[in-house]
């Protein structure tokens, strides 16, 4: 795990003032490597690289980045980790290839040389972002792993084609006077994240997952990025056709996959532990790392005194069960909202995950023992465990029996009870329903569901769910109504199941973009390693074959997965409502962090700056205040960005 960095100008550069810039930038992310760096220049061919090292694999000199190839070829950084190297490694001993060191990133730069770029990545078993240099073609690559784990940043300015893992690296660069993008700052008031390829800013990109960009003498803006992989092709590919398959084999089969993809997560000369919130996700990790281990997995989890909010005893059960090392610190309040201020440095841009909070901690306790973990992220979106998936499908469902005049009467209706009032009304009813459906902040969704009866479609439908300022316009001054799901891949609207759509929407925006960035940035910032298993792209290739009725029955996700869970830990362990990773934002609003709030959100401020309509944020922020409403969900990116603002953008 590393920061990486590159400067490319085919024109020529001062070597002397390039590696001083590389240097600099590096600085900026030490975080994500402080264990080594190094810079390498070409100053003939216009090239200087750079990374921060976290050392993973191979702690000797032999792992030192930039690393030229054997025949002087290539060179390259690299981010993240190639989990089968010992694999391939193998084949290209056989070959011939001289390897100096015993790392995974020597083992990348011998395929490349081997096998040329395609044919490399096809093999490659990982999560990475590479920028790699080819001298006999004078041409800079860039390439993002399948799902998007590896973040990488990429423009052009002045003329030189500037990549880094962060945006904060690219501060650094002389003539760094970016404007920002009100588009951009829309679609991050919708979905609390801002989608690649776009960032805050014009004219600075994200790579796609799954993606490699060439830059070139006369292709320095990069073009577009040449896939391949690609998740929505497996839901349209004939190879992947789907046979019904008896339960107890294909419990047998997930079961017997996942345990080897953890074996291959665990290779580490480093401590190694794992992130446990008592969930189905990290509990399934956890229970495979143990069967897997001769030693106690270390374990870690937070805890929140407020009850509704704290999953801690739950994880607890589970580690005492499966005889892990477990280490739980419950977090006060103020240390919680402690990170707020951090927030802006970690993300470098805006971003709106309140869960961003207790991420960070987490990571934070774990890095005190161990420099990776695993995380169990990517269960929900491959086995059909959000609860929206089904609330969707119940209301496009609903939306085709009811006629519309009386759909949209009872949405009306429904929209001028506030939201608290609907809350008092369903706590005297909520023991009676089934657990699916005992949401918090219940009359929050019932506001949700009148604006879902509005739509035409069901992807319009999964929308409304997934949104939380239904139109940017209406907060960000200038921000255009852009519907991302309408800039999704054309083999999305070709899956005909509506929660398998809604699956692989979040599958390849949702997760890299706000699930996988959140990790990231808040694992990074404590420069702790966290690998995701299921996102092993053999898993999700095996997971979109396994019949949907084998992954949702009756209405509950993570069926299959359970049944796997169930051979490790007891049902009633684990059997109980879906609580998330969340903080009382709403809470803190009203109480500690008022005052915060009070000034990012003052009218005249915001008035000043122009990017939000004053009238439309002080309304939600005065009725929030006042009870009325619970508005958290849209007024947190409103704080974040204007926190992010003050940090880095208002003139001082």
């Amino acid at each position: 795990m590393c920061g990486i960095l590159g400067i490319f100008d085919p024109s020529g550069i001062d070597e002397a003032s390039a590696l001083a810039l590389a240097d600099r930038m590096g600085d900026v992310i030490r975080h994500r490597g402080p264990d080594d760096h190094g810079e390498w220049s070409d100053p003939n061919m216009g090239i200087v690289l750079g990374q921060r090292r976290l050392s993973i694999n191979d702690l000797s000199p032999a792992g030192h980045q930039p690393m030229i190839s054997a025949s002087g070829r290539y060179t390259i950084v690299l981010n993240g980790e190639i989990y089968n190297f010992l694999e391939l490694r193998e084949s290209l001993v056989s070959a011939g290839y001289p390897f100096r060191g015993n790392s995974d990133t020597e083992v990348a730069l011998a395929a490349f040389e081997r096998y040329g770029l395609p044919s490399a990545l096809s093999k490659f078993v990982g999560m990475f972002a590479i920028g790699l240099w080819d001298r006999e073609e004078a041409a800079l690559y860039l390439v993002r792993d399948r799902v998007g784990e590896k973040p990488l940043y990429y423009a052009n300015v002045k003329g030189s084609f500037v990549f880094a893992s962060d945006l904060n690296a690219m501060r650094e660069i002389p003539g760094w006077s970016p404007s920002i993008d009100r588009d951009a700052l829309g679609l991050m008031m919708q979905h609390f994240y801002i989608p690649a390829p776009r960032t805050i800013y014009k004219g600075i990109r994200k790579l796609i997952p799954g993606t490699w960009l060439r830059v070139d003498r006369t292709n320095r803006q990069g073009g577009e990025p040449v896939r391949y992989w690609s998740a929505p092709d497996l839901a349209t590919t004939p190879m992947y056709d789907r046979k019904p398959q008896e339960p107890k084999a294909a419990i047998d089969e997930l079961d017997g996959l996942l345990r080897q993809t953890i074996q291959d997560k665990m290779i580490s000369d480093v401590p190694l532990g794992a992130f446990l919130s008592g969930g189905i996700d990290s509990s399934t990790v956890v229970a495979l790392m143990q069967a897997e281990s001769t030693n106690k997995v270390k374990t870690f989890s937070i805890g929140f005194r407020e009850g509704e909010y704290n999953e801690a005893h739950e994880a607890k059960r589970v580690a005492e069960h499966l005889g892990t090392e477990h280490t739980e610190l419950y977090v006060s309040p103020a240390e919680a909202q402690a990170v707020i201020p951090k927030l802006p440095s970690l993300y470098s841009e805006p971003f709106a995950d309140s869960s961003q909070i207790p991420t960070y901690l987490v990571s934070e306790l774990a890095r005190r023992d161990v420099t990776v973990a695993l995380s169990g992220d990517g269960g929900d979106e491959l086995f059909g465990g959000y609860t929206r998936y089904a609330l969707a499908e119940a209301a496009w469902a609903s939306l085709n029996r009811v006629p519309r005049p009386l759909v949209r009467a009872a949405g009306t209706l429904a929209s001028m009870v506030a939201p608290h009032k609907i809350d008092y009304a369903a706590d005297y009813f909520r023991p009676l329903l089934p657990k699916r459906w005992r949401y918090k902040q219940f009359g929050n969704k019932v506001h949700k569901l009148a604006e879902i009866g509005r739509s035409q479609d069901p992807t319009a439908v999964y929308r409304s769910l997934i949104s939380m300022w239904m139109r940017p316009s209406q907060v960000v001054i200038g921000a255009g109504d852009i519907d991302q799901l309408a800039e999704l891949p054309p083999a999305i609207a070709d899956i005909e199941n509506f929660t398998e759509r809604m699956m692989m929407i979040d599958l390849i925006s949702y997760l890299p973009d706000d699930i996988l960035a959140k990790v990231d940035r808040a694992s990074m910032g404590e420069s702790l390693e966290v690998r995701v298993p299921f996102l092993d792209h053999r898993i999700i290739e095996h997971a979109w074959r396994i019949p949907l009725d084998l992954k949702v029955r009756n209405g509950e996700g993570k069926w299959l997965l359970k049944q796997v869970l169930y051979r490790y830990v007891p049902q009633e362990i684990i059997d109980r409502p879906k609580m998330g990773f969340a903080v009382p934002i709403d809470q803190w609003l009203r109480g500690p962090l008022r005052d915060w709030a009070e000034n990012l959100l003052d009218r005249d401020r915001l008035t000043a700056e122009g990017f939000f309509h004053a009238s439309e944020v002080r309304q939600k922020w005065d009725q929030h205040l006042g009870g009325a409403c619970d508005w958290a969900a849209l007024l947190w990116p409103v704080l974040m960005f204007q926190s992010w603002y003050d940090h880095y953008e208002r003139p001082r």
